[in-house]
């Protein structure tokens, strides 16, 4: 009997050592099936995009400027003709540079040139000229070239054109100074080593209030009749007081009145500067 009761205690023995170790492999199987579900990945996001900050365009958006060919004529042609056109000149200065100048402003053009040497030809000069509307656009340069008169007439938007550099931006105080051509030479002479002339992208554009003086007559133009309206000549220096009276009797004051002379492009200018901008930052 105590041979059996011996055998009985270790085979309860055994069942309890059994259970027991089932109970802790169960315990360290739901604890390792936890871990894994804690750790299995969530739905994969996306880090949000970085935020490049380009400080050169964003100090150039704070002055708002917009080419003047951009402005259609107001004349009686289809508007749908200058819609496609400005596509057409939006993709070529996503290619191309064209920085912002005015008449009076000191610009180097770089050009491929198939007769030149280096296949390239490059010039500086000051632009007396902004004219054309649409891809017609032009600017012309001036300077004076082992002392005679040198002028170029580009066409902004021509394929030949590769690289506009502005060395010294200002404005005067015409929008037209094609009457540099009377002037004396020294006001159309630009250095062609002329080192680039830094300026703020958000200041005002430097106004330059220089007035020239004038070669002894004749002139391409009678440029003291006031249907010019030059600012930038001195006249007291050129011309007599009788003269310069007797050029006002060709003044046209009515023209003053004639509201049909220009029209208000403002909205305009607002709706095609921010289409050009939407599509030059795509």
């Amino acid at each position: 009997m105590a041979a059996c009761a011996k055998g009985l205690d270790k085979c309860m023995f055994s069942l309890r050592l059994l259970r027991n170790l089932r109970l802790q492999n169960e315990r360290c199987l739901s604890t390792s099936l936890g871990r894994l579900a804690a750790k299995e990945p969530s739905k994969f996001t996306p880090p949000p995009k970085p935020v490049v900050i380009d400080k050169t365009q964003t100090v150039a958006a704070l002055r708002k400027f917009l080419s003047p060919e951009f402005i259609p004529p107001r004349q009686r042609t289809d508007p749908f003709k200058f819609t496609i056109e400005r596509k057409d000149m939006i993709r070529r200065r996503k290619v191309l540079n064209i920085p912002e100048f005015y008449a009076g402003s000191i610009l180097a053009v770089t050009m491929a040139d198939p007769n030149a040497s280096g296949k390239i030809n490059r010039f500086v000069g000051i632009c007396i000229q902004r004219g054309g509307k649409g891809l017609g656009a032009t600017f012309v340069l001036r300077n004076i070239i082992d002392n005679q008169g040198v002028e170029i007439c580009y066409e902004m938007y021509s394929p030949r054109i590769q690289k506009i550099d502005v060395l010294k931006l200002e404005r005067r105080l015409d929008d037209n100074l094609m009457y540099l051509r009377d002037a004396l030479t020294e006001y159309s002479t630009v250095d062609p080593d002329m080192t680039p002339v830094p300026f703020s992208l958000t200041e005002e554009v430097p106004f330059n209030k220089m007035k020239v003086r004038m070669r002894p007559k004749p002139w391409s133009k009678r440029w003291e009749r006031p249907k010019y309206n030059v600012q930038g000549i001195r006249f007291d220096l050129a011309l007599t007081p009788e003269k310069m009276e007797h050029a006002q009797k060709w003044a046209q004051p009515w023209l003053e009145y004639d509201l049909l002379k220009e029209y208000d492009t403002s909205t305009l200018e607002e709706q095609i500067l921010g289409e050009v901008q939407q599509e030059m930052s795509k």
